[in-house]
């Protein structure tokens, strides 16, 4: 499973999203730090869920680095994200 599909069914699970869009934007980066060949190294996430609804802006985000602690320990460098209640 992709770096990019593992993001996805992690946040599908977590979140019960109604809109979720990874975007692997490492190609974007070349030359940069933590930029690898092969990308799945950047990426920007938009999700809207229910869940966040109530929120705070902080509170979304940390419960998204939360719920990718692993693959942000490892191989993705910078996420990028855009997190809305639905």
């Amino acid at each position: 499973m992709s770096v990019s599909e593992t993001i996805a069914a992690k946040l599908k699970s977590e979140f019960a999203p109604t809109h979720l869009e990874v975007i692997d934007e490492s190609e974007d980066h070349r030359g940069h730090g933590g930029w690898r060949e092969g990308g799945e190294t950047h990426f920007r996430v938009v999700i809207k869920a229910p869940v966040f609804t109530d929120q705070s802006r902080v509170a979304r985000q940390r419960a998204v680095y939360k719920a990718l602690a692993d693959e942000l320990a490892g191989p993705v460098h910078a996420l990028a994200l855009e997190v809305e209640g639905a």
